[in-house]
């Protein structure tokens, strides 16, 4: 790395920072293509709650509770206990906004339902991503204290590297499930009544954000997977 007096510059960081900034800007976007269409109210009437109901019925999906939670935007669907749990901003609304987040966590129900396998693949790597993510750094920083005391690096900082890489496989084995649920959200909201064409429209420009906030995820651990490759695969050519 080029040094600068007592500082040196790390060109990697950037991978970092352009991670993050990618991650921002979806974050803003689907916070306010949701609040935009929040604003617009459903020609049916029909609450989140009501809209979920009724898509889980028209697939024969009765043992699935629908529940309110708190907070904005922690919609999801629990298959370890088979509740839809959507939160007070989409609940009670009857906004098309509200409507197409609840009708996406129906997606998912629906493939916990048939048996959707990268769902099943998904849920199955969540205790190794977990696992992977919250010990990859701790390895890193093992390896280099060992490797500066015997002038090497350590095993450890490739299994460091390694467990990071689950929790980014994690992140891409997600994207699919996430696509899938929101397509299912579309075209059941329309064969079932629920939103005329124009609002369903509506409806996928909501839904499309929020689907990015899972590509920048995704890309931003790429971005700081290929740092880690970049930074130490270079520090072990130089020893």
């Amino acid at each position: 790395m080029p040094y600068y007096g007592f500082y040196y510059f790390d060109p990697t960081w950037v991978l970092v920072i352009v991670g993050a900034v990618i991650c921002m800007i979806a974050s803003a976007r689907v916070k306010s293509t949701f609040a935009k269409y929040s604003k617009v109210m459903s020609r049916t009437g029909m609450t989140g709650a009501e809209a979920a109901r009724r898509l889980l019925d028209s697939q024969g999906i009765y043992g699935v509770q629908v529940m309110s939670v708190a907070g904005d935007l922690t919609d999801h669907y629990d298959p370890r206990n088979k509740t839809l749990k959507l939160s007070q901003s989409v609940y009670g609304s009857t906004s098309v906004a509200a409507i197409g987040v609840a009708a996406h966590e129906c997606g998912h129900a629906i493939q916990d339902e048939v048996g959707y396998s990268p769902l099943k693949l998904r849920t199955a790597f969540v205790p190794v991503a977990n696992f992977g993510s919250s010990i990859s750094m701790l390895l890193i920083i093992a390896g280099l204290i060992f490797g500066a005391r015997n002038g090497s690096y350590s095993l450890l900082v490739n299994l460091g590297i390694l467990c990071f890489s689950l929790a980014v496989l994690f992140q891409l084995i997600t994207l699919p499930v996430e696509f899938n649920a929101s397509r299912r959200a579309l075209v059941l909201l329309q064969e079932n009544g629920i939103l005329y064409q124009d609002e369903a429209a509506q409806t996928r420009k909501v839904l499309s954000a929020a689907a990015l906030t899972y590509v920048a995820g995704a890309l931003s651990a790429i971005l700081q997977l290929l740092r880690l490759i970049l930074l130490f695969g270079g520090r072990r050519n130089r020893d």
